[in-house]
């Protein structure tokens, strides 16, 4: 199989209701599958979480960097994407694709290891108030454990190439495209050199990419706040979501019509290509 169907065979098993409440046993399914897919490549880590009497997991594969004496010296890079859904819609873009992209990375670099350590993390509740993502990162500054870098992959498979269909939070119009045909990468300020480097990368397989450091963690463009890399930039760490920038183009976010006939698996798959040079080259 090619990377383009490895990833729609995932967005079949992921994309369906999946609500953590309301449809469980899709919930469930959901997750044993990503188990099941990082058990391939490793040992899966559970962290559990509780949200008042629910149990929720966050699924997490750790991969070690290209030589092992290195391995205590460099800080890891964390890639993240959440595996629930709101009620009532099968999520496919939002965000079957992150997971899809999560777990052919993880099996890119379990291949072939990078010069960092990876961890991978597939993270529930996120729809909640980004709660799987809040906790992990707490967990993480209460441990001290330093990140190289945190990317959070959120939406990446809806492209409108139409004049006048992407929008945006004002004044941001006046700089970026108005053609919702781009990847965006959106980043604190540690992390612009990171971003002008996966921006890059994306570009050269042929996906266009724009990318935007926000001062202040993102409080004064609250949009740039809403997925799991927010949590990380509140305890400190740089951190980048990467994403196709949800409703500001997708008409279908958070509906039943988000559906995987929607999407460009086309552009899906070279972001997932741009990325994976992206990060060999950090």
């Amino acid at each position: 199989m090619n990377l383009k169907n490895k990833i729609e065979n995932h967005l079949t098993n992921i994309a369906r209701d999946r609500d953590p409440y309301l449809a469980t046993a899709g919930h469930f399914f959901v997750q044993e599958y990503i188990r099941q897919q990082f058990a391939q490549l490793g040992s899966v880590e559970i962290h559990t979480f509780r949200v008042r009497s629910k149990t929720c997991q966050n699924l997490i594969l750790n991969l070690p960097s290209q030589t092992e004496s290195q391995k205590g010296d460099l800080p890891p890079i964390l890639i993240g994407a959440h595996y629930d859904a709101v009620p009532g819609t099968p999520g496919a873009d939002d965000n079957a694709t992150g997971v899809a992209v999560l777990l052919e990375l993880a099996r890119m670099f379990a291949t072939q290891p990078t010069k960092y350590p990876l961890r991978l993390v597939a993270f529930d509740m996120e729809e909640y108030g980004l709660l799987g993502s809040t906790e992990y990162a707490a967990k993480l500054k209460q441990e001290q454990q330093p990140l190289r870098l945190m990317i959070s992959l959120e939406m990446l498979g809806y492209c409108d190439r139409t004049p006048g269909s992407q929008s945006y939070p004002p004044p941001l119009e006046r700089f970026y495209p108005n053609c919702g045909d781009f990847i965006a990468l959106i980043g604190n300020w540690r992390t612009i050199r990171d971003l002008i480097c996966i921006s890059r990368s994306i570009r050269k397989v042929g996906v266009p990419s724009q990318w935007l450091p926000v001062p202040n963690r993102g409080l004064i463009v609250r949009q740039t706040r809403q997925s799991d890399h927010a949590p990380f930039w509140d305890a400190g760490y740089p951190a980048i979501m990467v994403t196709d920038t949800a409703f500001m183009r997708n008409p279908n976010y958070h509906k039943p019509s988000d559906t995987i006939d929607t999407l460009d698996l086309d552009f899906l798959t070279g972001v997932c290509q741009g990325l994976e040079s992206g990060i060999r080259r950090l």
